[in-house]
């Protein structure tokens, strides 16, 4: 008698993934390839630009740091960051800087350009700084981007009257763009959709972290799905066997994701709850829903895992007997970020140039990691993340702790130290075209530019 054939829902294999593998093989060869090909060394803008950019930079301080006061105390939430968009764009303004507002499909998104000699040719390169300012409900700034407002507005800022002054020293495009909605959403992502990063050659943002500066750092990819599962009332007592549980089904499922655990690489974390589960203990519950992010460090272990999610969702209903919807991304999905380090190199440079040393990746444990809508950016076109030091170690992100940190002494000398470091990096990219050469091949060898919005079709 031949054996049945095995049953199969959702994936189609029983093979291990080998995405974190290649993973950790790209790695080791990209840490050999430093050590053996150490590259050129960009010399980046003329020391005297340099020092005109920080003098500009350091001008603004003031208004900078009250903007960042003024958002902290006036916090507003994902898509609903009327009055703080409009603060930025009273700046820009200002300072004779004509900005858009409600631009790139968003109400809340702000575009501005500056343009030096030379824009719009072949050579010349177009280049962005990126600010944030959405808070966290609740909680209000508690992931600073009171400070990621200020850094990425200061440095255009710096940027701009320096090209006022002589547009001999702005040899290319700088794009400021205010992305809403980072927080639990993806405002980049709608963002690029709409064109806002296509022609761009680099993009820079920086982002507030407790106790550290950190030159890089592990940012995870992020989706989201919702699981509903559907089965039949009955009496709990007198009928239990005329009912499905849906309960049953949600129970095993959550069951079923800390068990699977176990042969998940290090690197990926799984968060649930179950949302509804019944109303009466006496009735067998007909629906269960279940709310699940699933990060991973590359965009192909995110795919594998959510895969292997699924595959969870679609077990459990089939040991419960009950049917199962899975919705996936409400929101459109965060890819990690892809670190351009020919760029994190020049910000490293500035920022030792202001006092600060930040730390190579790895030195800081790589578990702690969080995930930024930054990382759909970064897989378009090159880009950078570093974090700078705005509260001590032992306040954690996304509390009011941290809020009442995003005002500190050291939030406020941030607000210009970061927008230093970007405005510098920027600089040196415009000037040098040897950097810009290496920051677009590494780009190149990276995989290049990846099909966003299709990846996880």
């Amino acid at each position: 008698m031949s054996e049945p054939s095995p049953v199969r829902l959702g994936s189609t294999s029983t093979e291990p993934s080998t995405a974190y593998m290649h993973q950790l093989d790209e790695e080791r060869e990209a840490a050999l390839r430093t050590q053996s090909h150490p590259g050129s060394d960009p010399t980046g803008a003329p020391e005297a630009l340099r020092s005109r950019l920080e003098e500009e930079v350091d001008k603004a301080g003031p208004e900078l740091v009250d903007l960042m006061i003024d958002l902290a105390e006036h916090p507003e939430v994902a898509f609903e960051e009327h009055r703080s968009a409009a603060a930025i764009v009273r700046i820009l303004e200002g300072h004779g800087i004509e900005a858009q507002l409600g631009v790139h499909g968003l109400d809340t998104a702000i575009r501005a350009e500056i343009r030096g000699e030379g824009a719009g040719s072949a050579d010349a390169p177009t280049v962005a700084v990126l600010s944030e300012y959405d808070a966290l409900p609740g909680i209000g700034h508690g992931c600073g981007h009171n400070v990621i407002a200020v850094m990425g507005l200061g440095a255009f800022l710096g940027l701009a009257e320096l090209a006022k002054k002589d547009p001999s020293a702005m040899p290319g495009t700088v794009v400021y763009l205010g992305t809403p909605a980072e927080e639990g959403h993806t405002g980049k992502e709608h963002m690029a959709r709409q064109g806002a990063f296509d022609g761009l050659d680099a993009a820079v943002m920086a982002h507030g972290y407790p106790g550290y500066d950190l030159a890089d750092q592990v940012w995870l990819g992020r989706r989201t799905l919702t699981v509903e599962f559907h089965g039949h009332t009955a009496h709990a007592s007198a009928q239990p066997f005329m009912g499905r549980n849906a309960l049953d089904a949600a129970s095993l499922m959550y069951q079923g994701i800390g068990l699977m655990r176990q042969q998940t690489p290090p690197s990926d974390r799984i968060h649930a709850v179950i949302r509804e589960g019944g109303e009466r203990a006496s009735v067998v519950p007909d629906h269960a829903k279940l709310d699940l992010y699933v990060r991973s460090q590359r965009p192909e272990t995110l795919k594998d895992l959510s895969r292997r999610v699924e595959d969870v969702a679609h077990g459990a209903a089939l040991m419960a007997g009950v049917g199962v919807t899975v919705t996936w991304d409400h929101h459109p999905p965060s890819l990690p970020v892809r670190t351009n380090d020919a760029l994190t190199g020049r910000w490293v440079e500035a920022q030792r140039r202001r006092g600060r040393d930040p730390l190579p990746l790895g030195v800081v444990s790589t578990t702690l990691a969080a995930s930024t809508d930054f990382g759909n950016v970064s897989y378009r076109l090159p880009g950078m993340h570093p974090l700078i030091r705005i509260a001590p170690a032992d306040v954690a992100l996304h509390t009011r702790e941290f809020a009442a940190e995003s005002t500190s002494p050291a939030a406020r000398s941030a607000a210009t130290d970061g927008a230093y470091g970007l405005a510098a990096t920027l600089l040196d990219v415009l000037h040098d075209p040897a950097l810009a050469a290496a920051v677009a091949e590494e780009f190149a060898q990276a995989g290049g530019a990846i099909d966003v919005p299709s990846f996880f079709d």
